[in-house]
């Protein structure tokens, strides 16, 4: 399976994914990376894996739909099956989101539906939350919204703070995100009534990632 991934950042999403991806028998391959920020850290990291980057700003552009626009042409062009946001951030049109439908996935720092949009890791503190995670799902029009294919869930830490949080959570994601991929790639997912369910895999494999706490 051929896959885009667009970034805005440091891009240690986009790491994890080329690293899978490094693997004989990984069922994908970055074909392309796509940033709306020039100085993103990503675009090195695909460069230095040989990997095709390039920048569409999105100052560049009238409209969000233009330049939604651009973003699926230079999509289409790179033969792209799969989107993978890796950081992006950028809400992107219901027709960009339609025409990728099934095949756009996005991964947020919180076990979904709870905490959408930014600032989770501060939230999730406020709360007094003991769990938190990460999620990859299907990308749909509303923000974070979409058929969850995997969770990974982290716990919270008496005397946590914000980054400490933030630096465990990013460690499941870099798990999580390559071992969604995975499974879409396969074709081992399949989207019934908007819930993912998962072939092939029995109970104990299906269960949500834990990570242990310290890592």
């Amino acid at each position: 399976m051929r896959v885009g991934v667009l970034i805005s950042g440091r891009g240690s999403n986009l790491a994890s994914l080329i690293e899978a991806t490094k693997v004989a028998d990984f069922p994908a391959e970055i074909v392309t990376v796509i940033s709306n920020k020039a100085d993103a850290g990503g675009i090195a990291i695909a460069r230095n894996a040989g990997i095709p980057a390039e920048v569409i700003s999105h100052r560049d552009y009238p409209s969000r739909e233009a330049f939604d626009a651009e973003l699926d042409a230079t999509l289409r062009r790179a033969g792209v099956d799969l989107v993978c946001n890796a950081g992006f951030m950028r809400i992107l049109s219901d027709g960009f989101v339609d025409a990728w439908r099934d095949r756009q996935l996005n991964i947020h720092p919180s076990l979904l539906p709870a905490f959408k949009g930014l600032h989770v890791h501060e939230r999730v503190l406020e709360a007094g939350c003991r769990i938190t995670g990460c999620t990859v799902h299907f990308v749909r029009p509303a923000m974070d919204e979409g058929p969850i294919i995997a969770q990974a869930a982290v716990p919270v830490i008496p005397g946590d703070t914000v980054d400490r949080l933030a630096d465990r959570v990013l460690a499941a994601e870099h798990r999580l995100y390559p071992m969604a991929l995975r499974l879409v790639a396969e074709g081992r997912t399949r989207i019934v009534d908007e819930r993912v369910l998962i072939d092939g895999e029995d109970a104990g494999a299906q269960a949500p990632l834990f990570v242990p706490a310290g890592h």
